[in-house]
Formats: structure tokens, sequence, C-alpha cells
């Protein structure tokens, strides 16, 4: 279910729950989301919020928000697609390598974002797939989320889904899925390293 505009969130939200918190996930994509909504969804009652102005090219971006319609019946919101914001955030910081300080600014970007959307529309908590991915720092990620939970007011919930063969569960659910699995982060410091690694 696509959530495409505010009126339509306020009303999902104003709609009863099960019974369960509400919690606003943002999604970095498909493939990592596949073992977190498992891992959450008897918890939570959860919307997916897919936020990332890193992705480039735009075509990569649009390719890889087609593929969480095979997650299933998720409510799914959709942030503005805004790479300007990126840009603007990491500019200095373009040389530093992967896992560097340049990525944990886009940690904090799309994290920031999701809990201002989860504070406006009142959600119970917030959280991210990021921390699946054996590439991304967990302690980094939690980091940043516990800062702004305390900043907004609205609880993080601290994740290291990379645990319990967390990442490996998320290939085999993808295969599964038939979910395409991409070969770089997402950012163009990313894809230009892939594309130094191709034969």
């Amino acid at each position: 279910m696509i959530i495409d505009s505010s009126e339509a969130l306020i009303q999902f939200m104003s709609e009863p729950h099960e019974s369960k918190p509400t919690l606003l996930l943002h999604a970095c994509c498909a493939p990592c989301s596949t073992y977190v909504l498992e891992a959450l969804k008897d918890t939570f009652e959860i919307i997916l919020f897919y936020y990332n102005p890193n992705i480039y090219p735009e075509e990569e971006y649009i390719k890889r928000k087609n593929e969480f319609k095979k997650l299933g019946n998720y409510p799914f919101i959709e942030g503005p697609y805004s790479p300007d914001t990126f840009y603007e955030d990491i500019l200095g910081m373009e040389e530093l390598p992967e896992g560097s300080h340049r990525c944990f600014t886009c940690y904090r970007i799309r994290l920031e974002e999701t809990a201002k959307v989860a504070i406006q529309y009142g959600f119970d908590y917030f959280c991210t797939t990021l921390s699946i991915s054996p590439y991304k720092n967990s302690d980094k990620i939690n980091e940043i989320g516990q800062e702004l939970a305390q900043w907004y007011g609205v609880p993080f919930v601290y994740s290291n889904f990379k645990k319990n063969d967390g990442y490996k569960k998320s290939i085999i659910l993808c295969k599964e899925l038939g979910i395409y699995r991409q070969h770089y982060c997402g950012c163009v410091f990313s894809y230009e390293d892939m594309k130094r690694r191709e034969p």
C-alpha cells in the first residue's frame, strides 16, 4: 500500500493498529528490508520510509524503489528524492574512503529525516534497515539514532540486524522473492568504486 500524501498518512495513523506500537522504518533498499521486516513485524505496526537522496543515478533510485512491491503489502512512504541535500552535506568529504565520516553524514541525513517524519505524524518509534549491511557501522548508526531520538523526542529502536545471520537470511529471502540486489551502496562514490573493480 503506497501512502502518497500527508492526508493519507494522517488517515492511516488515525486508524487502530492491532495494539502494536507504530514504527517508521527507514528503508535503504528492498533487499535490506526483507529480514528486518521479518524480525520486527510481530512487535510493531511498520510503515516503510524510502528516503535516500544519496542514491546515484536517478534510474537506480527508481529501480530500487520499485523492488519494494515484492515485499508484500507493507505501507510505504516515499520521501523526496533530493540529491542536492546529500551533496551539500558531504561537501569537502568527496575524497574520503567508504566507511568514513562521509558515510556517517549520509546515515545522519537519512535518519534525521526519518525522525522528523516520525514526530510529525505521531509514530511511536523510528528505526532503519541500515544496520543489516556488513558494510555499515552499526555502532555509529545507533549512536546517531539515539542522538536524534533525544533531540526530536521520538524513541529510536536500537538495532544490529547483522546478528543471527540477518544478512545471510536477507540474501535467501531475496532469492525467494526475486528481488534485485544492487552491487554498490548507492552514492556516486560507491558507484565509481564498483566501476573500478569491474574487469
